[in-house]
């Protein structure tokens, strides 16, 4: 299962920053996803690994992209869904959900480790 989508990184709530997990978000259309998945994103033709996570209640994609740091504000990206991780879950704590992105991040790292 592959999808692609592409679009302007968008300003979010930088939850993820202050969890240690910056995201790139773009806008999201597609309501026939959600949940975690490990997948690539294209900045400035240079394809990259990313834990993506499709946050239906805000519409926004928000890609962590894996050893990557830079300003992306107003850039174009492509992001391709490649294999889900996890389904979305309500999280009552920040450590918790903490803990659970780290966990994402390592099956995403174990995703592209694989032969």
């Amino acid at each position: 299962m592959q999808k692609c989508y592409n679009g302007v990184v968008i300003r979010g709530e930088s939850a993820g920053t202050k969890l240690g997990f910056p995201t790139a978000n773009i806008v999201l259309e597609d309501v026939s996803i959600s949940g975690t998945y490990a997948g690539t994103v294209v900045v400035d033709d240079i394809l990259y690994g990313a834990g993506i996570y499709a946050n239906q209640r805000r519409n926004i994609l928000e890609t962590h992209i894996l050893d990557f740091s830079g300003d992306l504000y107003g850039k174009t990206i492509t992001v391709t869904l490649h294999e889900k991780i996890r389904d979305d879950e309500e999280f009552t704590n920040k450590k918790t959900l903490s803990k659970t992105i780290a966990n994402d991040i390592l099956r995403v790292r174990g995703y592209f480790d694989k032969p």
